[in-house]
């Protein structure tokens, strides 16, 4: 008989659950609103008793499940404490004992973006490699790292921050974490903006993304692809710190495999041309040899994730 896993996505405005069997099948995936009333009083109450009517409906017996995971938009070491997740009003809220004494099944938890990365050395863009880096680019830059098929936490779940590594000394704006100059200022969806604008700024030369009152990372690259001749060079620019901050990443834990997921990985392969010349030129040479790939789970990542954990 085949034995079931469930895993959950927790975001700040709805929980996505999935069903899977052991080996990765997706039998279920749905999703319940995220109340974050009372300090998120009742997100874990309500996945669990989510999985527990699901249960019901499909007449699993306790026996048969292995347990469920959970990825909070947090850190979370491992012993499933998280330390603050401000979208859920969690603040040194231990989410496996809470989440366990409301659905009376083995569970685990971890930070979300970690999570996804699981998903993705599972089911998706790193399948069939043991050692992955995710790398998420989106509003932010965020990163998972995958060391022998098991999630790297670190001492405080923020294991795979890869978005805070400093890039550049003289930047005066101040990044999201308060630092100066970190990887996801350059490389992120609105990384690629701020580099735009300040490309733009420095020349006169004629470009589609002039006439735009709000361009976005997308338009940048849509251009460029066009033959813009300075979205071209700020897809460049961008390329080179995308490349530079993997390069850094890599060299420490030599992946297998590097993923390129988040909105910005919807401009596709470009992505790899325009980050290869930078990364080459400055990771180790050991680590050099490490494939590329694309995302492949979108949402889904994190469910499938959150379900891995349970298995190892």
């Amino acid at each position: 008989m085949a034995r079931y896993v469930f895993g959950a996505d927790v975001g700040g405005t709805t929980a996505k659950i999935g069903l899977l069997t052991e080996t990765g099948e997706k039998l279920d995936f749905w999703e319940i609103p995220t109340r974050t009333e009372n300090g998120g009083q009742y997100i874990l109450e309500d996945v669990a008793k989510a999985i527990r009517a699901k249960m019901n409906e499909k007449n699993i017996d306790d026996s048969d499940v292995v347990g469920a995971g959970i990825g909070v938009p947090g850190a979370v070491n491992v012993d499933g404490l998280c330390y603050q997740a401000v979208n859920l009003g969690w603040e040194n809220y231990n989410v496996v004992n809470e989440f366990h004494s409301k659905l009376k099944l083995p569970v685990k938890a971890g930070n979300d973006a970690n999570v996804a990365a699981l998903g993705e050395a599972w089911k998706g863009g790193g399948q069939g490699y043991p050692n992955m880096l995710l790398v998420t680019l989106g509003t932010g830059v965020g990163g998972g790292i995958i060391n022998e098929g098991k999630i790297l936490t670190g001492a405080k779940g923020s294991g795979g921050e890869i978005g805070h590594i400093h890039l550049v000394d003289d930047e005066v704006d101040a990044c999201g974490c308060g630092n100066h100059g970190c990887f996801e200022q350059y490389a992120s969806a609105t990384g690629a903006v701020r580099l735009g604008k300040r490309i733009l700024a420095a020349t006169t030369e004629d470009s589609v993304l002039r006439t735009m009152d709000n361009f976005q990372c997308k338009d940048i690259f849509d251009a460029a692809k066009n033959g813009d001749a300075v979205a071209k060079q700020i897809a460049e620019r961008y390329g080179y710190f995308l490349g530079k901050g993997i390069a850094i990443t890599a060299s420490v834990v030599n992946p297998e495999i590097i993923v390129i997921g988040g909105g910005v990985s919807k401009a596709g392969e470009i992505l790899f041309d325009l980050l290869k010349p930078s990364f080459e030129k400055y990771v180790f040479p050991g680590c050099k040899d490490a494939k590329f790939a694309l995302a492949k789970l979108g949402n889904d990542a994190g469910v499938y994730g959150a379900a891995k954990m349970l298995l190892y």
